[in-house]
């Protein structure tokens, strides 16, 4: 994998000027991560949108503390995985999830991260062409925050690239046939305080 999947790049490389403003937000807040099918659709006008209905899988929220939430340079940070959510008991996916709420996704800050700067990964996979790899499509963007609050939790962390690899059963996998009825999310365990 190459460094494109730690905050999008490559064939969607980022808009330049780079986002000037970094949210303040507190500990144990309730965030929405928002997706959609371009950067101006909208689900009244596109039956894509927010992702085709047919682009299921998992979806994972990252952070990774920063001393300057508008560093350029994303490179060699170190990740915790603080929110996912897979396929559930009735073999739903976290993307008809996203997909029926209009391309929101809710997750709450741990409590107990220290406060600072960080960068914020959601991301989306999407498995229908992952049977063989390199086929699962990885959705993911980066947002600047201030977290105030918290606590001193120092939670173990991944890189990107390297928290995947390209035979996890998360990234490899069968969507189709036969028909799934467990699905394992990639990368670290979500961190707990």
């Amino acid at each position: 994998m190459s460094n494109d999947v730690i905050c999008n790049g490559g064939p969607n490389p980022l808009r330049k000027p780079l986002p000037t403003d970094i949210i303040n937000v507190k500990a144990s807040d309730k965030l929405t991560a928002e997706w959609h099918h371009t950067l101006d659709s909208k689900p009244e006008t596109d039956s894509s949108d927010p992702i085709d209905k047919g682009h299921l899988g998992p979806i994972m929220v990252y952070l990774a503390k920063v001393d300057d939430a508008l560093t350029t340079t994303v490179t060699g940070l170190k990740w915790f995985k603080i929110y996912e959510d897979g396929m559930d008991s009735n073999r739903q996916w976290a993307v008809t999830r996203l997909y029926n709420n209009k391309g929101k996704v809710d997750f709450t800050l741990p409590s107990c991260i220290q406060p600072g700067q960080y960068l914020l990964r959601a991301e989306l996979i999407a498995l229908h062409g992952a049977a063989n790899y390199p086929g699962a499509q990885l959705y993911m963007e980066c947002a600047q925050i201030k977290v105030s609050g918290g606590g001193n939790a120092n939670p173990p962390t991944v890189n990107f690239p390297g928290a995947y690899k390209g035979s996890d059963p998360g990234i490899k996998f069968q969507l189709y046939y036969p028909t799934p009825t467990t699905y394992t999310i990639p990368g670290p365990t979500v961190f707990k305080c």
